[in-house]
């Protein structure tokens, strides 16, 4: 299958990062994250991430009022069902009010947040395929579902006389379960690929490395549970260590690394702050080299071969 060609409304392709909101209106206010926008955009970057999750709604909110000067200019994603189900209803209402907290007639993505084993793909996918004829929609997206689950989703959606375009996986040095499956079926069918937290929740930026950083690991349950393992710790001091020894933000280091993955179209970067923003936009020109790839990769564990047929990786 081709991949879909994504554009703004008024034809410019989409960018090759994207960036995520997730912080507007918690720890960034409107004046840092108005700071972070702009500098976003004047690295070339088009393409802005959130959620109706995220914030309370604080994030669309300030999202919109940002990009309402330029609306047809960017990409705004934003996604449903996290909160609830992924029923007809629930869809139609999230997606309502997502349009009305970003001031919009038509977002551009819409991502369904998970996979919802209680409701019928066929439901989701044909509220989605209305949303989209309607015009309240002009591309679909689906987040953290499986490969097994994409493709069947891509059969569901294909139904309705609509495609999946771009998928959100989480992806970065310590969590590359996305290489077995995700990225060589998106390779294969053409799908996007715009993964969230490059930086493994600011595991990789090397400030836990003496056990006194502040952040979502040490204040999230959630965050901390997904990488307090030591071989996770253990890689990311290492990739400090290399960081220092070329001169450079371990940070641009792992967003470079995602980068650098033929599966990956567009890595979603993101921050509380312009000072925390700037190692990983760095790494937009940040020149990846095929023996420091390789360097960086060999840092971390290479997860099994789908088939677990290891005498063939």
């Amino acid at each position: 299958m081709l991949a879909i060609k994504m554009t703004t409304i008024d034809g410019t392709p989409i960018s090759s990062f994207s960036f995520g909101t997730m912080q507007f209106g918690e720890n960034a206010d409107l004046a840092e994250s108005r700071k972070m926008y702009d500098v976003c955009r004047a690295a070339g970057i088009n393409f802005f991430d959130t959620a109706y999750a995220y914030t309370g709604g604080k994030s669309e909110e300030i999202l919109g009022q940002l990009a309402e000067p330029e609306r047809d200019q960017i990409i705004v994603a934003t996604k449903c069902a996290m909160i609830g189900d992924s029923s007809a209803g629930n869809i139609r209402a999230q997606c309502d009010e997502s349009l009305k907290r970003l001031d919009m007639d038509v977002v551009d993505i819409m991502y369904l947040h998970k996979f919802d084993d209680d409701t019928p793909l066929e439901e989701s996918f044909e509220t989605l395929a209305e949303l989209k004829k309607s015009g309240k929609i002009r591309y679909i997206g689906i987040s953290n579902f499986s490969a097994w689950q994409t493709m069947k989703a891509q059969h569901v959606a294909e139904s309705f006389g609509t495609s999946i375009a771009i998928l959100q996986p989480m992806y970065n040095l310590v969590k590359r379960q996305a290489e077995v499956e995700i990225l060589p079926m998106a390779i294969n069918e053409g799908f996007s690929v715009a993964p969230y937290s490059p930086l493994g929740g600011g595991l990789l930026t090397g400030k836990y490395a003496d056990g006194a950083g502040t952040g979502r690991i040490a204040d999230n349950d959630m965050y901390n549970a997904r990488y307090k393992v030591d071989w996770m710790h253990e890689t990311a001091s290492q990739l400090s260590k290399l960081a220092a020894e070329i001169g450079v933000h371990p940070a641009t280091l792992a967003v470079a690394w995602v980068a650098a993955n033929e599966g990956i179209t567009q890595p979603i970067i993101s921050a509380r702050s312009l000072e925390q923003l700037q190692p990983s936009l760095d790494a937009i020109n940040y020149p990846m080299t095929d023996a420091l790839y390789a360097k960086i990769t060999a840092l971390s564990k290479t997860p099994a071969l789908a088939t677990d047929r290891l005498e063939e990786a």
